[in-house]
């Protein structure tokens, strides 16, 4: 299905906002992930299912002052 990853279109074909994050490489660190602008907390990514045409924002911790 397609999706928006970070405003740029992405296949996935994981059911899951879990199986997508995995599928396209967000597997270590920390990050925080917003699906359709509401934050879905790291325990809730296994349950939370996917639609064709959601927006996924992946948001990394930055360092510096």
């Amino acid at each position: 299905m397609e999706i928006l990853v970070n405003s740029e279109p992405r296949e996935v074909k994981g059911p899951t906002l879990s199986a997508a994050l995995q599928e396209l490489g967000y597997s270590g660190g920390a990050f925080a992930t917003a699906l359709n602008g509401h934050f879905v907390p790291q325990e809730h990514r296994s349950t939370q299912p996917l639609s064709a045409g959601d927006r996924i924002e992946v948001l990394a911790p930055m360092q510096g002052g």
